[in-house]
């Protein structure tokens, strides 16, 4: 069985756990989390196990986390205390981040292996909303510091083999992250930039795909959607590793005036 690879927005911050009691989210954050909920059961299967590239880690070189019980990362800021609380304690997956390094090597990259960071909040947040029960073993992919777009789309071809062994590749961040610019004034910019990184995300034709994405920041508005593009190179990942088959918009919604935008591969 071969699995997509995802491209999914992990909100802001812990978004969809502000209510103590454990209510629903505000509702523009409702769609996201409904989104992030169905998405283990939009897959062919359940996968054995999950490697992730979060926006949220970032090491000179491309890093896989290799520990069995890794902590959380508390890593937003002026949230209610409530927040620094939450579990998600889905195990670790050693062998896939063994296998994940070898794949990357073998692809002429040098590779690093951590084994004591927490996950940060792109990973146990959106991972709390889609896997509930935290029974799925995860390891997780670092960026590359130099945020290179033809390097992270190396690294997802070389990491495609693992569609065929029972791992889901997931890539989370956002695909509009402008923190200085929030409301109704920015809708119509974000909607100009999300139509344009759609177009070239779901260009048929693959090599054009990557080269156009790779060339993110010459779409309309770029800079104004990423002052820093750490919230968009975990799409390269995903789009390399998604090879040759069709992409697809899997979500869009609007947040803080923010259009955003998930995509899936094959």
């Amino acid at each position: 069985m071969k699995f997509p690879t995802l491209f999914i927005p992990h909100g802001g911050g812990p978004c969809f756990f502000m209510d103590p009691q454990g209510g629903p989210p505000d509702p523009m954050w409702q769609p996201m989390q409904d989104y992030l909920a169905g998405l283990v059961e939009s897959l062919p299967e359940r996968p054995r196990a999950i490697l992730l590239v979060s926006g949220h880690w970032e090491e000179a070189q491309a890093t896989v986390h290799s520990g069995a019980r890794p902590g959380l990362l508390y890593d937003y800021y002026g949230f209610p205390e409530h927040t620094y609380r939450l579990r998600w304690d889905a195990p670790g997956a050693p062998e896939l981040a063994t296998r994940a390094r070898t794949l990357i090597e073998a692809a002429g990259f040098p590779v690093g292996a951590e084994a004591t960071r927490g996950w940060d909040h792109g990973v146990f947040i959106p991972m709390k909303v889609a896997v509930p029960g935290a029974d799925i073993p995860l390891a997780q992919l670092s960026l590359r510091a130099d945020l290179d777009p033809e390097a992270h789309i190396a690294f997802g071809r070389a990491l495609a083999p693992l569609r065929d062994e029972g791992v889901l590749i997931a890539a989370s961040g956002m695909s509009f992250h402008n923190l200085r610019e929030r409301g109704p004034h920015v809708t119509g910019r974000a909607d100009a930039w999300d139509a344009a990184l759609t177009d070239a995300v779901t260009d048929p034709d693959p090599v054009r795909r990557a080269a156009r994405v790779a060339a993110w920041e010459t779409l309309p508005h770029a800079r104004f959607a990423h002052p820093r593009e750490e919230h968009l190179l975990p799409l390269m990942v995903a789009l390399g590793a998604g090879g040759d088959d069709p992409a697809r918009a899997d979500f869009t919604g609007h947040v803080l005036g923010w259009t955003v935008s998930g995509y899936r591969f094959g």
